[in-house]
């Protein structure tokens, strides 16, 4: 599988820079167990403090698409690593319910800017026919941090404390988010400097095939309806591992590791097939996978059948995630692509942040299976309903 070169070698900063900017988007989950013991939370007033972050991240993720094409995007990726690291802080240092939760909300304001970003900058640097792995291997750097930081942060709080995990696990981000814009603006002088001397673009223009618009939006919504289900389940994972499998604190945050882990090899996977397949076939196949695994997290034992349904989530999310943003950035045009990333992860996130709290009242009323189960069969039902929708579409392998 070969990858494009991104920004004359910059691949590993960018990497990086995915990296930093989910270490903080991903810290709060593993250490809600921590975090309920301490407010005496129920699992709806949990979902909530996961929504603070999630609501306002979605939320802001339509201004900063908006912005991304008005603005330099560096701006907002800056923001959406070091200004979200400092929030972090702010987490880690509050003292009270009320104040993590305004401060998680202002964490979830500063990271909207990244993803409606950084895909428009890759795709001026590859051929249309790598953007899918390039996206893919983006998106390595975000999966690498699921992995890592539940793992660091529950590490910390055990020897430290919640509160100082948020902080030690910040700071680092602060200085690289600030190093990456430096770094960033190098690239877009030199990118300058090569245009005005009529230096040939490394890209080029890649407007979307022609297409009626409503496969686009049947795409939007068969994807984006399977992440909010996804992420709303995978938000009660940790508790799930403790109260219904009687496990540690310890083993349930690595069992978001196990998840996440597959985006370590299911982001480059499916980009790659995107290229070769179609983005559309691509989608279907994941969907129609991602009902059943949901539902089969509650019935089957705790050991390795469970861990092999939670890589199969993983891979689903995952493989979405990149052949997504493949066909959202191949199907739009350059004046407006990041606002239409921008509502895709806006409707992704807020979708997710909605449902949260509502599969915890289903667990608090009806237990772990019935909610799950209910999460599920919707899931499957939706990916029937677009996979009718989208069958001329999926023909093509060009998009």
């Amino acid at each position: 599988m070969k990858f494009p070169s991104l920004f004359g070698g910059m691949i590993p900063l960018f990497v990086l820079g995915h990296f930093c900017h989910h270490v903080m988007t991903a810290i709060t989950v593993p250490l809600m167990p921590y975090i309920r013991n301490e407010f005496n939370l129920d699992y709806a007033q949990s979902g909530l403090v996961v929504s603070a972050f999630t609501l306002a991240y979605g939320f802001s993720q339509l201004p900063a698409g908006w912005l991304a094409d008005r603005i330099e995007r560096r701006i907002l990726l800056t923001v959406s690593i070091s200004g979200v690291a400092l929030a972090g802080v702010l987490v880690g240092l509050s003292q009270s319910y009320m104040l993590m939760f305004l401060f998680l909300i202002l964490m979830g304001i500063l990271a909207g800017g990244y993803h409606p970003s950084a895909p428009p900058l890759i795709m001026a640097t590859v051929r249309r026919e790598n953007l899918g792995s390039a996206l893919g291997f983006h998106n390595i750097g975000g999966s690498a941090s699921n992995v890592v930081t539940p793992l660091l942060a529950v590490a910390v709080a055990n020897a430290l404390g919640w509160r100082n995990a948020y902080i030690a696990l910040a700071v680092p981000m602060v200085l690289f988010g600030l190093f990456f814009h430096f770094q960033l603006g190098r690239i877009q002088e030199r990118e300058k400097a090569e245009a005005a001397a009529g230096a040939q673009p490394k890209a080029a223009t890649q407007e979307p095939p022609p297409g009626p618009t409503r496969y686009l939006v049947t795409f939007l919504v068969l994807s984006i309806v399977t992440f909010a289900f996804l992420i709303s389940t995978y938000a009660f994972v940790p508790l799930l591992m403790v109260d219904h499998f009687g496990v540690s604190k310890e083993i349930a945050a690595g069992s978001l590791a196990v998840i996440y882990s597959a985006g370590l090899w299911a982001n480059p996977l499916g980009g790659w097939l995107a290229d070769r397949l179609g983005s559309i076939r691509v989608i279907l196949v994941v969907c129609l996978i991602a009902g059943p695994a949901i539902f089969l997290v509650t019935q089957l034992p705790y050991g390795w059948g469970l861990a092999a349904i939670f890589l199969v989530m993983g891979f689903v999310v995952f493989a979405r995630m990149s052949a997504s943003e493949a066909y959202i950035v191949r199907r739009t045009s350059a004046r407006n692509r990041s606002t239409i990333l921008g509502i895709y992860f806006f409707a992704g996130q807020e979708g997710g942040a909605m449902l949260t709290p509502l599969v915890g009242y289903l667990i608090d009323r009806f237990g772990f299976a019935t909610a799950y189960g209910l999460a599920g069969a919707t899931v499957l039902v939706t990916t029937l309903i677009c996979a009718f929708l989208l069958w001329e579409e999926g023909k093509r392998k060009d998009i």
